[in-house]
């Protein structure tokens, strides 16, 4: 056995199973990108749990979450009393909803009452469809509450700057730092609110975005998949190797063949003719001729 597979040993094998290996490795650091992935999945899924359908907060009891915002506070359900500053109107491009890509309209919130009187953060209203003629605006523009407005809302950490130019009125994302540089005085820096209800209700509102889906993905299966195709490769290595090492031994037989037909004189068309039947009987694809020959050549043999 080991004379037979000792072309193992040479360069071209050893080669190839040094690229099996490499391959392997290259597939286990994919797997374990799946499961980094997955792992977020979860964490989202996790914050969402546990935030999304809280009792809201009093703002002013959560006023550090929105100044100095962590990503496990995400959805944290918060609310206060406040105005609308509508003038300051302005609207996020390429925000999808629905399967749709479209608007999402932001108002500063000046809060009114109470210990945090005087903050103004951001409040996402909801999303807006586009124009069906003219894509570069929404199809309607509903206007906040005027007055006084009680308002419950999620936190949801502000975004970066993209480097995309956006039409004057609208914004790129959500980036309070440029909010800021657009209406000319100080918002609440760290996160905004995205609406759930405000009181007294408007007539007209923005759709209200949809809850966030609690699905982790497929990525435990890429994961597993990623594996399993790095080990593919030395089941491909080893049955290249028996294919090699049956050659061998059918070429080695062959010649074998050819020396002992040669010297009784057979015809290199009697040589090949046995040779293909040695090689069915070694497979086992024996012809019903062959059949005969074997059991003729046993009863010589007694």
């Amino acid at each position: 056995m080991k004379q037979r597979y000792s072309f193992l040993l040479s360069p071209t094998w050893l080669g190839w199973l040094a690229v099996c290996a490499l391959f392997l490795v290259a597939c286990i650091f994919l797997g374990q990108w799946q499961m980094d992935r997955r792992d977020q999945a979860l964490e989202e899924i996790n914050r969402v749990v546990h935030n999304y359908d809280e009792d809201p907060v009093p703002y002013s009891e959560v006023r550090g979450l929105f100044v100095d915002t962590d990503e496990e506070d995400e959805w944290t359900v918060a609310e206060a009393t406040g105005e609308y500053r509508a003038e300051d109107m302005l609207l996020v491009r390429n925000r999808g909803h629905g399967g749709a890509v479209g608007y999402e309209q932001l108002v500063p919130f000046e809060i009114t009452q109470g210990e945090a009187a005087g903050d103004v953060l951001i409040i996402s209203r909801g999303w807006l469809a586009t124009h069906s003629e003219d894509g570069g605006r929404p199809a309607t523009l509903p206007e906040p509450p005027q007055g006084e407005v009680d308002v419950v809302w999620r936190l949801k950490p502000g975004e970066p700057a993209i480097d995309r130019d956006a039409p004057e009125g609208q914004l790129a994302s959500v980036d309070i730092a440029e909010y800021e540089d657009e209406v000319g005085y100080e918002l609440i820096p760290g996160a905004y609110g995205l609406m759930a209800e405000e009181s007294p209700a408007p007539e007209e509102a923005p759709q209200q975005l949809a809850r966030p889906a609690l699905d982790e993905g497929p990525h435990l299966a890429y994961s597993m998949q990623w594996v399993a195709f790095g080990l593919l490769g030395f089941v491909g290595w080893g049955y290249a190797a028996r294919l090699q090492a049956r050659n061998n031994d059918l070429e080695l037989l062959d010649t074998d063949d050819d020396a002992r037909h040669s010297a009784s004189g057979a015809s290199k068309q009697e040589r090949l003719r046995e040779a293909k039947r040695i090689h069915r009987l070694r497979s086992g694809r024996l012809s019903d001729e062959d059949m005969e020959d074997a059991w003729v050549e046993e009863q010589l043999s007694r």
